[in-house]
């Protein structure tokens, strides 16, 4: 049977879990992009022993339908890298946003300019909660259609589109440069105006709020409950994961993660597409038992 390694030392380990985060691309879902009937069968009785389970997610909202049937109890997941609280219980195109934390125009148009210099050829998109725009020669990265096309200067101009809608986070895509050297070089060049992460394979950010990400939004979600970060298992596979895994009690990193995401976590899972989460969380309920 596959097993979760836990690295020693971890000091969360006598603690019994009261909420479990995890990531959903490369860590619950697998590369399909299915639930697995294994991991459908560990979050259910999670949540029968009492433990809340929130999706914490780069997605947006509006993607969140693939798992939106697993949802149990509260019925809430954290989108955007922390960018908002979604409740899903209305289903497939009917969530409800409970909480959002924008990312100002004002320093997503700062960090648009910084990019630009620091990084030409960067083109960007507008993530906002309920629209998606992007420049013209942004690529089809996401299987939709955006709403407009236009220079990010005019996407988030004070009366541009959608203007009384909060911008969730800007993305920045290069074609060129290495994704984790694109990385370090975007933090080092917008600095305090945005938190920069990235999740996917290619040379595309997603810059947030300055003080939001799946951490920081999941400290929120926690305190509301009373619950501490030793009572927080959490997992994970990319770069927007590192800070949510530090700050919890433990952390599993996928067998698939990234090379951050291994050495920020307490302990190893194996792949996603072995289904590492329900892994762990069958091994939980057992030390529970």
């Amino acid at each position: 049977m596959t097993s979760a390694t836990r690295q020693p030392g971890t000091p969360s380990a006598a603690v019994r879990p009261r909420l479990i985060a995890t990531d959903l691309d490369g860590t619950l879902l697998r590369d399909d992009k299915s639930v697995s009937p294994r991991t459908v069968a560990a979050l259910a009785a999670a949540e029968e022993a009492g433990i809340e389970v929130f999706f914490v997610t780069g997605r947006p909202a509006r993607w969140m339908d693939v798992v939106s049937d697993h949802v149990h109890g509260h019925g809430l997941a954290i989108c955007g890298n922390g960018a908002a609280v979604v409740d899903l219980h209305g289903g497939p195109g009917a969530h409800r946003f409970v909480k959002v934390r924008e990312l100002a125009r004002e320093n997503a148009l700062d960090a648009v300019r910084l990019l630009r210099e620091a990084a030409p050829g960067t083109v960007f998109a507008v993530e906002q909660t309920y629209g998606f725009h992007q420049e013209p020669h942004y690529p089809k990265l996401h299987m939709e259609i955006p709403d407009h096309l236009l220079p990010a200067e005019k996407l988030l101009a004070p009366d541009g589109p959608d203007a009384d809608q909060p911008v969730l986070k800007i993305l920045a895509y290069h074609p060129d440069l290495d994704p984790d050297a694109f990385l370090t070089l975007a933090r080092i060049a917008v600095r305090d105006r945005a938190n920069v992460t990235r999740s996917s394979p290619s040379a595309l950010l997603e810059l947030s709020g300055p003080e939001v990400s799946k951490a920081s939004t999941l400290a929120l979600c926690c305190a509301e409950r009373g619950i501490s970060h030793e009572e927080v298992v959490a997992f994970g596979d990319m770069p927007n994961d590192v800070e949510m895994l530090t700050w919890a009690g433990q952390s599993y990193a996928m067998g698939n993660a990234h090379p951050d995401v291994i050495a920020a976590a307490s302990g190893r899972t194996v792949a996603n597409n072995e289904d590492g989460v329900a892994v762990v969380i069958e091994q939980l309920l057992a030390e529970r038992d």
